[in-house]
C-alpha cells in the first residue's frame, strides 16, 4: 500500500457515513458480509498485525467463542449488559465472549500458566444497537496481544505500546496518538477531589466520555444523574483536562493535593518510568499522557492506553481532531487471579487492534487508489482452439505441483476472448496458451495481461519462466 497524503474534511464526513450505513439484508442488524474484494483488504491488514505480533516474539492462541456465563459476567463494568447471553444447554449457562481478554485469563488460570506471549485472533459479539455505534458491530473482530508473567515494572508496557506504534504505522493510516494514563492515578484523583468510594466506577465510566461529550455535559452527568457535589466534580474537571508528556507526569508528582495519595503516586512514578522506555524505543511524539482516559472496563488495574486517528486540521493553529479509537489495552494483574480457585494471581499486560475501523479506512483508500486483485492467481492456462482440455489439464497440474498458483475455466472449448476478459475482470497478470502450433513446436505461449506481449518459451522451461516473472513482479 502506498502512502497516502492528509484527508480532507469531505473525505472524512464520506468514511463517517459509510460505517453508520446500515447492513445490507439478509444480515442481521450489526453484523455484515465480506466479499472476495473486502477479504483481500481484511487479509492484508490481518497479515500486516500477525506479522508484527510474531517479531516481538508471540506464539498464536485460540479460544471458544462462547464460555461459561459466570466467567464473563461482572467483568465488564456497566457494558455487562451488552453480552449476549445463550439459551440454557444441557443446564450450562453460556454467553458469546465480550472480548478475548477474559478468555485468554481463564485459559492461563485453568491451565495454570505462569508466564506467557501470546496473540490471539478471532471474533467477538456484544449487543449493542448498530444505530449508535458508529462503526461500532455487534460481530466484530479482535486482535489482541498481551504479556502474562512477573517481570520488572513498565518493561512489558511499554513493548504493547511500541507495538501498536509499528502497527499504526505499517497500515497507514495517517496520523495517529497514543493517549496513556493509570487506573491508580485516576483512583487518587477521585479520593483526593472527595468522590465517594462506592461512585468510583460510575464517575470513571463517566470520566471516559470525555472527548465525546464536552466537559459542561460530562460534569452535568456527574452532578445531576451521579449526585457528585458541584465542587467535587469541578475538583475532578481541573485534573482531567490536562494532557501533555513527561513534564505533565513530573508536575503531578509534585501536585500538593496527589502527591498524598499512595495509589496516584504509585502510578505517577511507573508513568514516568514508562516514558523513559518510551524515550529509548523512539516513540514519544505519539504519546500523550491525558487525564481523562478511564477505559470503562472493570479489570484494568494500572497504566492503560487507547490510539486515535487524528483528523488533519482544517486551517493552521486547530487542534487535531481525533476520529475514533483503533488500539487500546492496558495492564489486568488481577484477572487470572478471579478464575484461580486459589486465587493466585498472574500479572497481565496487552493490547487489542480495532480491525473493523482500520477495515473500514483501508477498504475506502484501496478502493478510491488501486485496482484490487480479488486472487493471488499468476498465470491462467488457456487454449486458442478447441478439444484441448486434456492439454490444460496436463500443464495446470505441472503447474500446480511446482507450486504456482494457476487456473483455468471450466469448460471444454471456452473461447479465446472468454478466457483473456476473465484474467483481466480478475487481475490475473500471466496467461499460458496452448494449440495446435505451440503443441507442435514444443512450446507455450506467454502472454502478459497488462502489455498483451506474447513470447513463446520451450514446455520444459515454462515453470521456470513464470516463477522468474513472479519473482520480479
Amino acid at each position: 500500500m502506498q502512502r497516502l497524503g492528509p484527508w480532507s474534511r469531505e473525505a472524512w464526513a464520506a468514511l463517517a457515513l459509510q460505517l453508520l450505513r446500515p447492513p445490507r439484508a439478509p444480515c442481521a442488524g450489526g453484523t455484515r458480509d465480506l466479499g472476495p474484494q473486502q477479504m483481500i483488504i481484511r487479509e492484508k491488514i490481518l497479515t500486516a498485525v500477525i506479522s508484527c505480533f510474531k517479531r516481538h516474539g508471540a506464539k498464536g492462541l485460540d479460544t471458544p467463542a462462547f464460555e461459561l456465563k459466570e466467567v464473563l459476567m461482572e467483568k465488564y463494568g456497566e457494558d455487562s449488559r451488552l453480552i449476549y447471553e445463550l439459551k440454557d444447554q444441557g443446564g450450562e449457562l453460556l454467553a458469546l465472549r465480550y472480548d478475548l481478554t477474559v478468555p485468554f485469563a481463564r485459559y492461563l488460570a485453568t491451565n495454570k500458566i505462569k508466564k506467557m506471549k501470546c496473540y490471539h485472533i478471532g471474533k467477538v459479539w456484544r449487543r449493542e444497537s448498530p444505530s449508535i455505534t458508529q462503526g461500532r458491530y455487534r460481530e466484530f473482530c479482535q486482535c489482541d496481544f498481551d504479556i502474562a508473567g512477573h517481570f520488572d515494572p513498565m518493561i512489558p508496557d511499554a513493548e504493547c505500546l511500541k507495538i501498536i506504534y509499528e502497527i499504526l504505522n505499517a497500515l497507514q493510516l495517517g496520523d495517529f496518538l497514543i493517549k496513556v494514563n493509570d487506573r491508580r492515578i485516576l483512583d487518587g484523583m477521585f479520593a483526593v477531589c472527595g468522590v465517594p468510594d462506592n461512585k468510583f466506577q460510575l464517575i470513571s465510566a463517566s470520566v471516559d466520555k470525555l472527548g465525546k461529550m464536552s466537559w459542561k455535559d460530562v460534569r452535568q452527568e456527574m452532578v445531576g444523574k451521579i449526585g457528585l457535589a458541584p465542587e467535587v466534580a469541578d475538583c475532578i474537571g481541573v485534573y482531567i483536562q490536562q494532557h501533555g508528556g513527561v513534564s505533565l507526569v513530573e508536575q503531578l508528582l509534585q501536585d500538593p493535593k496527589l502527591s498524598q495519595n499512595k495509589q496516584a503516586l504509585e502510578g505517577l512514578g511507573d508513568l514516568k518510568l514508562l516514558f523513559e522506555y518510551l524515550t529509548l524505543f523512539g516513540i514519544t511524539e505519539k504519546i500523550s499522557f491525558d487525564l481523562s482516559l478511564a477505559r470503562g472496563l472493570d479489570y484494568y488495574t494500572g497504566v492503560i492506553y487507547e490510539a486515535v486517528l487524528l483528523q488533519t486540521p482544517a486551517r493552521q493553529g486547530e487542534e487535531p481532531l481525533g476520529v475514533g479509537s483503533v488500539a487500546a489495552g492496558g495492564r489486568y494483574d488481577g484477572l487470572v487471579g478471579m478464575f484461580d480457585p486459589k486465587g493466585r494471581k498472574v500479572p497481565c499486560v496487552g493490547l487489542s487492534i480495532g480491525v473493523e475501523r482500520i477495515f473500514s479506512i483501508v477498504e475506502q483508500r484501496m478502493e478510491a487508489t488501486e485496482k484490487i486483485q480479488v486472487t493471488e492467481t499468476q498465470v491462467l492456462v488457456a487454449a486458442a482452439q478447441k478439444n484441448f482440455l486434456k492439454e490444460r489439464m496436463k500443464l495446470i497440474a505441472e503447474l500446480w505441483d511446482a507450486g504456482i498458483k494457476a487456473e483455468m475455466l471450466y469448460k471444454k472449448n471456452p473461447s479465446f476472448l472468454t478466457q483473456l476478459h476473465y484474467c483481466e475482470e480478475t487481475g490475473i497478470p500471466l496467461v499460458a496458451i496452448i494449440g495446435e502450433q505451440e503443441l507442435k513446436d514444443g512450446v507455450i505461449k506467454l502472454r502478459s495481461v497488462a502489455s498483451r506481449e506474447e513470447v513463446d518459451i520451450k514446455r520444459e522451461y515454462i515453470v521456470t519462466e513464470i516463477q522468474r516473472r513472479m519473482s520480479e513482479s
